[in-house]
C-alpha cells in the first residue's frame, strides 16, 4: 500500500477510479477535465492517491488557486472528491494528513459529506455560515423596466472588466459553472451558479458568486424567470453570505449543507466558492 501525489501521469486512472467507485454520473473524461484546471502554473499536484501495485484504491482531489486578499496573495487548496475502497478504508486518513501537511495554504472543503464534517472539526476546520434562502422560480411577468439578463459569453466578456473579467476567463470552461450577466441602466451584476441536486432531483440552481448584491436583490424576479425559462431551474438556492439580503418571495432552508475552511491568515468573510470543485465538477 503506497501513498503519493496525483501527478499528470495519474490523472486518467484516478479519473476512471472516481467514475467507477464514487459517482458514475460524472464520466472519467469529465473527472479528468476537472482535475486539470490550470488556475495556477505551479500547482504541486492534483491531490493524493493510495495505490496497491497499479490499482488505485483511494483518492482525494485538490484544486489549487491564488487569490489577492487585502493586498497579498493567498494560496488556496480546495479539498475535492474523497473516495477510498471499503477494504482500504483504514488508510483513508493518510490522504487528508498528506493534504494538510502542505504548508502555506488556506484549505476549503465546500462539499463535505456527513461523516467528514466531524472529522474536519477535529482537524480545526471552521464552519462557514451557509444560511440559505430557497427561491421558487416562477414565470413572473416581465415588467416594463430596463433589467436585461444574458448568458451569451461574448456579451458577458465585452461588459466585464478587472477582477470579474478575470474570474469569467478562468471559469468560462469550468464544467459546473453557469454564467449570467444582469444589467439595468448603467449597473451590472455578474452571477455564477451551478445546477444542483437535492433528494436526487437535479432541479436546483446554487448561486456561487454575485458581483453586485444590490442589483441581484432588485432583479430577483427577473433572474428567477430567466433561470426557469432558459435553464430549467425550478428553484434557486441562495446563501445569504453570497447574495446579500434575503431574496423576495423566498423560504429559508432548514438544513443547509455545511461548508468549511481552515486558515490562520484569513477569516470566513474572505472565503468564496470560486476556483473549486463546485465550479469544476457537475455532479
Amino acid at each position: 500500500m503506497e501513498l503519493g501525489p496525483i501527478n499528470s501521469t495519474d490523472v486518467e486512472r484516478v479519473a476512471a477510479f472516481l467514475s467507477d467507485h464514487l459517482n458514475s454520473r460524472v464520466s472519467a473524461t469529465a473527472w479528468a477535465a476537472a482535475m486539470t484546471q490550470h488556475w495556477v502554473d505551479d500547482a504541486p499536484n492534483h491531490g493524493f492517491l493510495l495505490h496497491s501495485g497499479e490499482d488505485v484504491v483511494g483518492a482525494y482531489l485538490a484544486f489549487y488557486s491564488e487569490r489577492e486578499i487585502d493586498g497579498h496573495v493567498e494560496r488556496f487548496c480546495n479539498l475535492g472528491a474523497w473516495c477510498v475502497l471499503e477494504d482500504y478504508r483504514s488508510h483513508g486518513l493518510r490522504l487528508i494528513r498528506a493534504m494538510l501537511a502542505q504548508r502555506g495554504y488556506t484549505f476549503t472543503d465546500l462539499s463535505p459529506s456527513g461523516n467528514v464534517v466531524p472529522l474536519n472539526k477535529r482537524l480545526r476546520f471552521t464552519l462557514l455560515d451557509t444560511t440559505t434562502a430557497v427561491v421558487p422560480n416562477l414565470p413572473w411577468p416581465t415588467p416594463g423596466r430596463g433589467v436585461r439578463i444574458t448568458s451569451d459569453p461574448a456579451t458577458i466578456r465585452a461588459t466585464l472588466s478587472g477582477r470579474d473579467l478575470q474570474i469569467f476567463d478562468d471559469h468560462e470552461d469550468a464544467a459546473a459553472a453557469r454564467h449570467l450577466l444582469v444589467t439595468d441602466g448603467g449597473q451590472s451584476c455578474y452571477v455564477i451558479l451551478r445546477r444542483d441536486r437535492r433528494k436526487r432531483l437535479p432541479i436546483f440552481g446554487s448561486i456561487l458568486y454575485v458581483s453586485n448584491p444590490d442589483l441581484f436583490h432588485d432583479a430577483t424576479r427577473q433572474i428567477s424567470r430567466h433561470l426557469l425559462v432558459r435553464h430549467g431551474v425550478l428553484a434557486t438556492l441562495a446563501e445569504l453570505r453570497v447574495v446579500g439580503p434575503r431574496p423576495r418571495a423566498s423560504l429559508m432552508l432548514r438544513n443547509p449543507r455545511p461548508k468549511m475552511f481552515k486558515s490562520d491568515r484569513i477569516v470566513a468573510g474572505q472565503v468564496d466558492y470560486l476556483y473549486s470543485e463546485l465550479t469544476s465538477v457537475a455532479w
